[in-house]
This record gives C-alpha cells, structure tokens and sequence, in this order.
C-alpha cells in the first residue's frame, strides 16, 4: 500500500525569473523533476498567451502546466483565475496518480484580482479514501485574504468528509502569519514546517527568504520532514522559494 506521499508547492511566476528578466520554464521543469514529488502544487501558471510564443523561441506549445508534467506526471490539471486580453493563467496540480475529479472555484474577493482554488480529488491505490488538494493563491490584501478562507473553509467542510486524507497548499501571501489560527484551528489542519521547525517557512525572495508566505497545511498524515527550496539555483528561476514535504497516511 502506498502510504508515503512527498509533496511540494511552487510559484512559478508566470515562468519567468525575478523581475521578469528571463524566460526561465525549462530550468523550472529541470528542477521540479529533481524534487520527485508525487503531487506539485503550482501557482502563476499561464495556460495560455498570444505574444509570449512570438517573443520567446523557446516558448513551449500548449499549456505551462502540459509542459511541467511531461511524462513525469501523467495526471495534471489547470484551473484559470486571470483573464486578460493576451491570455490568462492560474493554478495547476501534477499528479503520479488519477486525478478523479476536479473543479476551480472562484474565490475573488475584488474586481482587481481574480483568485480561486483548485480542488482536486486524487484516488491513490489501495487506499480506502481519495486524497482531497486545494491548491490556493490568495490576495495582497489582509480583508480580501480573509474572504478567500471563509470561502476555503465552506468548500471543504461541504464537500470534504472529515476523515478523508487533506491538503492544501500554495501561496497564501501571509505576510502577518494569520492564517493557522482562521484555516488550520477552524478544520483541524497542521501545517508542515510549524510543525516541524515551530514557524512557518520563510519562502520570499528565494535568494534569501524573508517573508513567510507559502504553506502545506494537511489533515490524516503523519509529517516526517519539510525542506525549503531555496538560493542557488532555485533563486534564478523564480522569485518564490519551492517548499516540500514527506508525509505518510495514519
């Protein structure tokens, strides 16, 4: 029975390094390939841009997220948030295993940025239950954040049994560290570096993080260990730190 999953999440940054100085998608690719996760959370994925390919000679054909999962992840799926006139992106989930189902909530809290949460369902073999993923990326804003976890928090006590298997995880942009006390406290999560380290991990800028923005929250494992992904040469190829983790089902 399958029973260890390592897990990780990433902004990618639209694939694109700090400051939008280089198309950085194939490095990207490389190094979410070292990770060997079997389930990646990936936020400011662009599932599609008109001038980009134009720009760009190496600009891959379909979608960031077809091109992160390649023939290493054989599941993966997008759910579109921000629409423009050249394009849009979102958030994505990569999967070693069937995605079952999945569906994209919108959970904008302002006209000026468009959120939302993928909720995935991964059914992993032998096990009893699937695994429910939320892979997030919430607002700039402390009001708007607030929004987006009551609307979290609604969804997954709707349509998520308290006993299946949980994860959220992604940007939650938490600069004031708030987010334990309304999301984890309210459903019963444990977030994998506080409890590990005692903090949340520090994951902005990746050169030499700071800010304490990223999260995995999960419910029905036992955590063994959480890594940051940081500095060289994780720090040339976006302006967020990568964070995993290795947890096993109770």
């Amino acid at each position: 029975m399958f029973r260890k999953l390592h897990i990780a999440t990433y902004n990618v940054h639209k694939g694109f390094s700090s400051f939008n100085q280089r198309l950085v998608l194939h490095e990207q690719r490389s190094h979410l390939r070292n990770l060997n996760a079997d389930i990646v959370f990936l936020q400011e994925v662009v599932g599609y841009h008109t001038k980009h390919p134009e720009r760009y000679t190496d600009w891959p054909d379909g979608s960031q997220h077809e091109f992160f999962a390649d023939s290493v992840w054989p599941e993966s799926v997008y759910g579109k948030n921000a629409v423009y006139d050249v394009g849009h992106h979102g958030n994505a989930l990569l999967s070693r295993y069937p995605i079952v189902f999945w569906e994209n909530e919108d959970i904008s809290a302002h006209r000026f940025e468009s959120r939302g949460l993928l909720h995935c369902e991964i059914g992993i073999p032998n096990w009893d239950e699937n695994l429910h993923c939320i892979c997030v990326h919430l607002g700039l804003f402390k009001k708007g954040r607030h929004v987006q976890l009551k609307a979290i928090k609604k969804r997954i006590k709707s349509m998520v049994p308290s006993h299946a298997p949980l994860v959220i995880a992604g940007d939650f942009n938490d600069w004031g560290e708030k987010t334990g006390a309304i999301l984890a406290d309210a459903l019963d999560l444990t977030e994998v570096f506080e409890f590990t380290t005692g903090r949340a991990a520090r994951s902005f800028p990746s050169a030499l993080p700071i800010l304490r923005l990223d999260r995995i929250y999960v419910r029905g494992f036992h955590i063994e260990d959480s890594r940051v992904h940081h500095g060289y040469p994780w720090s040339n190829t976006s302006d967020h730190a990568a964070l995993s983790t290795n947890v096993v089902r109770r």
